[in-house]
């Protein structure tokens, strides 16, 4: 499978453990990392760790401490730069409408989103930086950010270290990574189609939901 020309398969195996690591980090807490394919280097990860190339334990162990602090950086960041964040013009590596979709699904969703959020691409970027800037309490967000960041890698790994052992997988490596990415995001497909047919509006994304009052409530009901 290619990224933007690059062999993820080939890509993953140059940067190795520590950069696997980086691109986790990036990915799961700095919104300029909004744009890596985490879900398909976490599956391709234990698919080589399946030809033992990588050891299982080990990578495991770094992409999970890599997923939850790079969370915990976007708590961080999201805290220290509050409302302000979303004020920004568009850029290369920052899209405002990233950061209100991650909102829009706080809203909806509250703590919950933090796990919810780490099979949903872009979301799961400004996740943890919304949370941050409307001050979720810590306890919980810790809480939940141990509970994502531990199944999300999991999960995929593992799909990939067994999976790759079938014959069939192993020879439509590329076309199962897109099924797994697709299904990732279908919950959160499905959950829009359902909001669409229920009649109900999906929230109008707009700065007005940044606001301090709006972060001030979220914050009394967690």
């Amino acid at each position: 499978m290619t990224f933007f020309g690059i062999d993820l398969v080939s890509l993953i195996q140059v940067v190795g453990y520590l950069g696997l690591f980086a691109i986790v980090f990036a990915e799961t807490g700095l919104f300029l990392g909004f744009f890596l394919p985490g879900d398909s280097l976490l599956f391709i990860a234990g698919f080589l760790a399946g030809q033992e190339i990588f050891s299982l334990p080990l990578l495991l162990t770094l992409l999970i401490i890599a997923a939850i602090t790079g969370n915990l950086a976007g708590y961080e960041f999201g805290r220290r730069v509050g409302p302000r964040l979303f004020s920004r013009e568009d850029s290369l590596l920052f899209k405002k409408s990233h950061a209100f979709r991650a909102q829009a699904f706080y809203e909806r969703y509250g703590a919950k989103t933090i796990v919810l959020a780490r099979f949903m691409p872009i979301v799961r970027t400004f996740a943890p930086i919304v949370a941050g800037v409307a001050k979720m309490n810590f306890r919980a967000f810790f809480l939940y950010n141990l509970i994502g960041g531990i199944s999300w890698v999991v999960v995929l790994v593992l799909l990939g270290y067994f999976l790759g052992s079938v014959p069939f997988v192993h020879d439509h490596l590329e076309p199962m990574i897109l099924l797994v990415v697709f299904l990732s995001i279908l919950p959160g497909i499905i959950g829009y189609i359902r909001e669409r047919r229920a009649g109900r509006e999906v929230p109008d994304i707009t700065e007005e939901i940044f606001s301090h009052s709006a972060f001030d409530k979220r914050r009394e009901e967690e």
